[in-house]
């Protein structure tokens, strides 16, 4: 990869030339290899893959104690939201840890 001397963009590779879109051109040697990627490992994908969705996973919430009414689970995850007026409690969303149903708690 080759960057233009006058503007610092990356040129671009034509048939023999190296371009840049501020107008720069530079003759491309015959024995050059830049633009050119050789050698690359690429996996095979076959129909019968599956795709596995991990960022779903992750749970980023603070936890605490709190009963899940869908499943008895202790283990909850929780996030104040401002709901109401701002001189109400916030509302406390829980999300179960175990079968992630969701529900809400007022102060």
């Amino acid at each position: 990869m080759k960057f233009c001397p006058k503007c610092g963009s990356m040129l671009k590779k034509t048939d023999n030339t190296l371009i840049c879109r501020c107008g720069y051109e530079e003759p491309l040697d015959n024995d050059s290899n830049i633009g050119v990627v050789t050698n690359v490992n690429q996996p095979k994908i076959n129909s019968e893959d599956k795709v596995v969705m991990k960022g779903e996973e992750l749970n980023t919430l603070p936890t605490t104690n709190e009963l899940c009414p869908n499943c008895g689970n202790t283990k909850a995850g929780y996030k104040l939201i401002q709901t109401r007026s701002a001189d109400e409690a916030p509302t406390r969303i829980f999300t179960c840890t175990k079968c992630k149903h969701t529900w809400r708690a007022y102060d």
